[in-house]
């Protein structure tokens, strides 16, 4: 039955070429886009789901407010794993990480090599984790002292095919104990909520010995012993706060608990399920960039509408040419064929145009995804021997895609009456419009949505590029490994300030832009020391605001005429506000108290306006700026236009002061655009697809003005032979469709601006949502519309009367 079926399906494929091409063009696109966002959101949905005690891990974060001041942090203290698994039955096990801070080189072998990122872990880590060994024994590799596990490629670049294990590596510029290779393991996935190239021994870290409740550096991981247990033991967290903080808070914050629960601050520790790591995280930094689950939700709807769009087109031009059917379907109902047997009839047609389609967007899959992999930064293959659920995933596309596209057709042709069908009394060109109108609506107003998306994501873009953030980011270098010059960086920095293509430099490791060091710096003022603020401390040299731009409100800088200045501060304008000065801060004193030894005073000697030292996501939160110059990074405000020309100087320089390797810099701006990348892609990504939707929808509508053209091809040819203009008649066929792409504009343009604003909200500091974007959207609906319409319209107001007028 079945061969007779496809026997006919092909017939009518190779008889109706112009609307079978139309529909597996559409089709073929929609499934290629379909496929690349089941690429994408399988990478998304992150390596650690498939760990395999994933539903029962989860992580200990920390949270507080500390004044108003939200603190949000993926690390926590020391001795919290042990406490949880101490106090809490729920708890099967616990472990941590902790990231190294500083990158030195490493020697193997006599031969030194860049640092590759080192992470500290709990013996029984690999017990947690899901790790695959290729060497070395998981039980034991991290037990002992300066032990470390490297990953495959890392294997293979410190030691090349020779044999790892037990050998040993060490750290050039840092007094510490060399380590010995004690496993080799699989290369960390890119997808995996942490990544590393070697893993150390936490048994070497003193600090992690330590029962101080006081600071937080370790990511910490816990496995229930049942999943359902996740709510019970959340509930159970915050009484570590009173049982082990509370204790050590008075001499660590200088406040009791109670005190500082009474000011209205409050500390908390919550969880966080593995599975949700990587696609939930909002910390300021993490383990590894996390992924955005909100991309996953954008895109996966892009490619549902995108391939109903494609199953509409097959919709209107299957129902639009029914004429071409009807008399089959008459004829076969008179012979005996049940309505049944033609509806599967027409479903395997559909579904054989849908296969055929899946076979030409596996070509354009091969040709789209390198272009999809550049624009998202991801390396994503069609691969079925690494994937195998891809072939039963496609099949389950084909079908579901012939079903959705064939099953209106398949009822709506297998429903007509034989007799009206073989007298000439059913008329094809009324039939179904209503719904055909609802259909093209809904392409268009997908499409307008899009438009208006791509629209404001490039304004918003825009508003983060020409926005005043408070400093000067442009013409402005970061040297990152100055360190490797050694005792020389100061020799290298006094030339640089006598270069005259120079206009400053400092050296910090915190920068208003890109990665950044990140300390909390808890203040209170002498006249209110009960009132805990929350900042951030930034450690500069006198040149850092200057060579910045930044602007200072009052008081001065640091100067080193000036000796006291080791106890002076600088803060910004928020820190003012959120310390309660309304008079002159200047000459105000505040006290560190986050600080073991006891509380320290500074001076305020300065105030500079707020500048964006994070992301336009937040708002600009309190900052001091202390005097304690950081060789992280050397700061460098270049005069000169001809950067090339400088660059190369300064990397001849670099080397001629023993740098063995070459010069680390990057730009203020570039890191500033940096920031913003995900929203950049999103543009991007979005413009695409926009454009892709327009023209599969075009690619409809193209063929239904191609069927009402040959329907009224008798009327066209009265009225121009009663002289209607080949411009009335072309009027006369676009308006309905114009029509309906402006009822899909009026549909679209509150839903997408809902939509937009929501997104919006994301961002502290963002632009509005103007008319005229509304405005081009609908312009460039209507006019693609017009120009797919117009066409067709043209074509058949052009040709000749008498010819139309003697066809049958």
């Amino acid at each position: 039955m079945f061969k007779n079926y496809f026997k006919i399906a092909w017939r009518n494929l190779l008889r109706n070429k112009w609307f079978s091409l139309i529909n597996i063009l559409g089709l073929s696109i929609g499934l290629a886009t379909c496929l690349i966002i089941m690429l994408f959101v399988s990478n998304e949905l992150g390596y650690d789901r498939f760990n395999k005690k994933a539903n029962r891990i989860a992580r200990i974060y920390f949270e507080g407010n500390v004044q108003g001041e939200k603190m949000k942090e993926p690390v926590v203290m020391a001795p919290v794993a042990q406490a949880v698994k101490k106090d809490f039955p729920e708890v099967e096990d616990a472990t941590r990480l902790r990231s190294h801070d500083w990158a030195p080189k490493l020697v193997v072998n006599n031969k030194e090599f860049r640092f590759d990122q080192l992470v500290y872990a709990d013996a029984n880590f690999f017990d947690v984790f899901t790790l695959p060994f290729i060497r070395g024994d998981s039980k034991t590799a991290l037990a002992e002292p300066n032990t470390v596990v490297l990953t495959k490629d890392v294997a293979k670049k410190y030691f090349g095919d020779g044999e790892a294990l037990g050998q040993t590596i060490r750290f050039k510029t840092e007094d510490k104990a060399p380590m010995k290779v004690t496993g080799v393991i699989e290369n960390i996935p890119a997808n995996s909520h942490f990544r590393f190239g070697l893993l150390t021994s936490m048994a070497s870290l003193e600090d992690a010995k330590r029962e101080n409740w006081m600071g937080s550096n370790y990511f910490t991981y816990i496995v229930l012993k049942n999943k359902n247990d996740f709510e019970k033991l959340e509930e159970k967290l915050p009484g570590l706060v009173d049982k082990y903080i509370g204790p050590q808070m008075k001499d660590g914050l200088g406040q009791t608990l109670a005190e500082f629960r009474k000011s209205g601050s409050n500390i908390t520790f919550h969880l966080q399920r593995l599975t949700d790591i990587h696609l939930y995280s909002d910390f300021h930094y993490d383990l590894s960039a996390p992924g955005n689950v909100r991309n996953v939700y954008i895109f996966s709807a892009i490619a549902l509408f995108m391939l109903l769009i494609a199953c509409i087109n097959f919709m209107n031009l299957s129902t639009a040419g029914a004429s071409k059917r009807s008399r089959e379907v008459g004829i076969r109902k008179v012979l005996g064929s049940m309505k049944g047997e033609l509806v599967k009839q027409f479903l395997v047609e559909s579904t054989f145009i849908a296969a055929i389609a899946l076979l030409l967007s596996l070509l354009f899959i091969q040709l789209a995804l390198p272009l999809f992999n550049d624009l998202s930064g991801l390396q994503l293959t069609l691969s079925f021997r690494e994937k195998p659920l891809l072939l039963p995933a496609l099949t389950g596309i084909v079908l579901l895609t012939g079903l959705i596209a064939g099953s209106y057709p398949a009822f709506y042709l297998s429903s007509f009456k034989p007799v009206a069908v073989l007298k000439g009394k059913w008329n094809p060109a009324k039939s179904g419009v209503s719904f055909r109108s609802v259909l093209v609506v809904f392409q268009f107003f997908i499409s307008i949505i899009l438009i208006v998306s791509t629209t404001v994501v490039y304004k918003q873009l825009s508003y983060i590029r020409h926005k005043d953030v408070g400093y000067n980011k442009d013409k402005v270098m970061v040297i990152s490994n100055v360190w490797a010059i050694g005792k020389n960086m100061d020799v290298f920095r006094k030339e640089l300030q006598q270069d005259p293509a120079v206009a400053g430099v400092s050296a910090s490791r915190y920068l208003p832009a890109g990665n950044s060091g990140n300390n909390n710096f808890f203040v209170s003022t002498v006249q209110d020391p009960g009132k805990l603020v929350k900042t951030l401390r930034y450690e500069i040299d006198e040149y850092y605001i200057p060579t910045l731009g930044i602007q200072l409100k009052a008081g001065r800088n640091f100067s080193q005429q000036y000796g006291m200045d080791s106890l002076a501060v600088i803060v910004n304008e928020a820190a003012v506000k959120a310390l309660g000065w309304k008079e002159d801060p200047i000459g105000q004193t505040i006290a560190r108290t986050f600080k073991e030894e006891g509380k320290e005073t500074y001076q305020v000697v300065g105030v500079v306006k707020d500048f964006h030292f994070r992301s336009l996501h937040e708002r600009i939160s309190p900052l001091v700026l202390v005097p304690a110059p950081d060789p992280g990074n050397l700061v460098v405000k270049i005069k000169t236009t001809d950067i090339p020309g400088f660059t190369a100087k300064l990397q001849k320089q670099f080397t001629e002061y023993g740098a063995e390797d070459p010069m680390n810099y990057s730009f203020l701006d570039e890191r500033y655009n940096n920031t913003y990348k995900a929203e950049q892609k999103i543009g991007t990504i979005l413009g695409v697809f926009a454009g892709l939707t327009i023209f599969i929808a075009c690619l409809g509508l193209f063929g239904l003005a191609k069927f009402t053209a040959d329907q009224r091809i008798k009327e066209i040819g009265i009225r121009k032979v009663l002289g209607a203009s080949a411009a009335q008649l072309s009027a006369m066929l676009s308006k309905d469709f114009l029509r309906l792409v402006l009822l899909a504009c009026c549909i679209a343009f509150p839903i997408a601006g809902w939509v937009m604003h929501k997104w919006l909200q994301d961002f502290a500091y963002r632009t509005n949502i103007s008319w005229w974007i509304f405005m081009i959207a609908g312009v460039v609906a209507v006019l693609i519309a017009l120009i797919t319409v117009s066409f067709q319209a043209i074509k058949a107001a052009l040709a000749n009367p008498v010819k139309a007028l003697r066809t049958e």
